[in-house]
């Protein structure tokens, strides 16, 4: 499965959402993943896990809304656990698996036995670790988007490359020339842009949207 993201690179997402229960001395942890494509989005899941599970004694999170690669936005909560012993370790989980736009909540019920800091790492690290083997991924394929001008004698030959670099041609404006904005996978988009310009002989350029041309 294929989604787009525009100017960012390559990376695996949620494909829908899941939760997995273990049990780890008589207390109950249940991780529920989700995607989340910004910081509202996620806090809105847990938030929407906190009225699921309302007698839970523990609703703790992480997210990662962004490519993991890309100064994507991150966030943690421990929730009332000991400082970095649930939130954090969580989302080590999620960076080292290199997931982005995902949210993990795992809510706990606690069951009498105290775990320590050290035990409170493991197991909230390990109920996301677990849900992650089993979270079915799809590849979230990065859009470039450009403008071009042409002349109006150009029109089709354009046409016809942008259709070969499997381009996509989103508004065409017709003025003094034919004004073209246009979407393409990332990995294509200097060789197209090589290409107009060389077979126009310099009078095709693509202004791309991240400042590139």
């Amino acid at each position: 499965m294929l989604s787009q993201v525009v100017m960012s690179a390559d990376y695996v997402v949620p494909a829908q959402v899941i939760t997995v229960e273990t049990e780890i001395k008589k207390s109950r942890f249940i991780a529920c993943i989700s995607p989340a494509h910004s910081r509202q989005e996620a806090l809105s899941f847990v938030e929407a896990k906190r009225i699921e599970y309302p007698d839970a004694t523990h609703h703790c999170s992480a997210f990662v809304a962004g490519a993991p690669d890309a100064g994507a936005v991150v966030g943690f909560d421990d929730d009332g656990e000991p400082s970095g012993t649930a939130g954090r370790p969580m989302l080590n989980v999620l960076q080292h698996k290199r997931i982005g736009d995902v949210v993990a909540v795992v809510v706990r019920y606690f069951g009498g036995v105290k775990l320590g800091a050290g035990g409170l790492v493991r197991a909230y690290s390990a109920s996301v670790q677990q849900a992650c083997e089993i979270l079915p991924l799809e590849q979230r394929v990065a859009i470039r988007s450009g403008v071009l001008a042409c002349d109006y004698a150009h029109e089709q030959m354009v046409r016809h490359h942008l259709e070969q670099f499997h381009a996509t041609l989103e508004q065409c404006d017709y003025g003094q020339s034919v004004k073209m904005t246009i979407s393409i996978p990332e990995t294509g988009s200097e060789s197209l842009a090589h290409h107009l310009h060389d077979v126009s002989r310099g009078q095709i350029i693509i202004q791309w949207q991240d400042g590139g041309s």
